[in-house]
C-alpha cells in the first residue's frame, strides 16, 4: 500500500485527501487547525500532529496550502518536508504559487534524494470532491509518471505542461481567464437585471450559445441568488492575480484586462470581502452601477 503524507485540509485539501483514503491509500493528514485533522480521522484517515509526523515514511507527499510563503515553511523549514522526507519519496505541491517558489523547491530538493513536482489545480471544491479536478504538472516526465496514479484519483484531467515551475505558470494562466470571465458573467447578469429581462431564461440561453462557459455553468446560479458561499473565497484569487501580474511584468507581458480585474478583486478584498466567493464580484459590479446589492 502506498502511503501519502498530506499537509493542508482545508476546502481543497480535506476532500482531495479524503478521495485517496477512499481509493485505499494510507493517508496521514495534517492541518495546522487540528478541527480538520479529526475530521479527515472521522473519514477514515489517519491523523498527524506536525508536518514531520505526516512525512515519515511517506512514499509520496502532497501540500494544498494557501501561499508561497506557507509552502516554502513546510516544505523548506527546519522540521518540514525536505528534513524529513525519504529518501527517493515524490512530494507533489499542489497549492498555487509563484512560479519563481515551484523551481525554488525543485532545486533545493537536488540532493536529498526528494523528487519535487508542481501540480496545481483548477475546478474549485466540487471538482476536488468529485475528483474531477484539472491538473496542470510541472516537472521530470518520470516522476510525473510516477505519480500518475495518484493524480488520476484527484483529477479528471491530468496533464504535463513542461519543466519544474511549468505547472504554476499555466495555473496563473487559468486563474487570468477565470477571474476575467466571472467578471464578464457578473457585468452580464447586471445588465440583464436592469433592463427586467428572465435572468435564468437569459442565462439558460447565453449557455447554449458561443457565450457558453464553465463560469455559466457552475457559478451564475449562485450569481442570480446572491448566494457567495466560498467554492474559492476572494482573498485566494486576489493573491493569484498577485502572481499573475509579477510573472506577467518578468516576461514583458502586457495584460491590461487582467490588470483591470485584479483591480476589481482587490477593492472586494480591500473591503472585507475576502471570505466570499470569487463569483462576488457580482456585487462590486452592482456597487459600481449604482444599485443596491440583493
Amino acid at each position: 500500500m502506498t502511503t501519502v503524507g498530506f499537509i493542508g485540509l482545508g476546502i481543497m485539501g480535506l476532500p482531495m485527501a479524503g478521495n485517496l483514503v477512499k481509493a485505499g491509500y494510507d493517508v496521514a493528514g495534517y492541518n495546522r487547525s487540528h478541527g480538520k485533522v479529526d475530521r479527515f480521522v472521522s473519514n477514515g484517515g489517519r491523523g498527524a500532529s506536525s508536518v514531520a509526523e505526516a512525512v515519515r515514511g511517506a512514499d509520496i507527499v502532497i501540500t494544498m496550502l494557501p501561499d508561497s510563503p506557507d509552502v516554502e515553511e513546510v516544505v523548506l523549514g527546519e522540521d518540514g518536508v525536505l528534513a524529513n522526507a525519504a529518501s527517493g519519496a515524490l512530494l507533489i505541491e499542489m497549492s498555487t504559487v509563484r512560479p519563481a517558489t515551484a523551481r525554488r523547491l525543485a532545486e533545493e530538493a537536488t540532493g536529498t534524494g526528494v523528487r519535487v513536482l508542481d501540480a496545481p489545480v483548477s475546478g474549485g471544491e466540487q471538482g476536488a470532491i468529485d475528483g474531477t479536478l484539472s491538473i496542470m504538472v510541472g516537472g521530470e516526465e518520470s516522476d510525473v509518471a510516477a505519480a500518475g496514479s495518484v493524480l488520476e484519483i484527484l483529477g479528471g484531467t491530468v496533464v504535463h505542461v513542461g519543466p519544474h515551475g511549468a505547472g504554476q505558470t499555466v495555473k496563473a494562466a487559468n486563474q487570468l481567464i477565470v477571474a476575467g470571465t466571472i467578471e464578464l458573467v457578473a457585468e452580464a447578469i447586471v445588465f440583464l437585471e436592469c433592463h427586467g429581462v428572465d435572468t435564468e431564461s437569459a442565462v439558460r440561453v447565453l449557455a447554449g450559445g458561443l457565450a457558453g462557459n464553465r463560469i455559466l455553468d457552475r457559478k451564475a446560479a449562485g450569481m442570480l441568488a446572491r448566494d457567495f458561499k466560498p467554492g474559492f473565497r476572494v482573498e485566494l484569487h486576489h493573491k493569484d492575480l498577485g502572481i499573475v501580474q509579477a510573472a506577467a511584468r518578468e516576461a514583458g507581458v502586457v495584460v491590461p484586462l487582467g490588470a483591470a480585474v485584479a483591480q476589481l478583486m482587490a477593492s472586494l478584498q480591500a473591503q472585507g470581502h475576502g471570505g466570499l466567493d470569487h463569483s462576488a464580484l457580482l456585487s462590486l459590479v452592482e456597487q459600481l452601477s449604482g444599485r443596491t446589492p440583493r
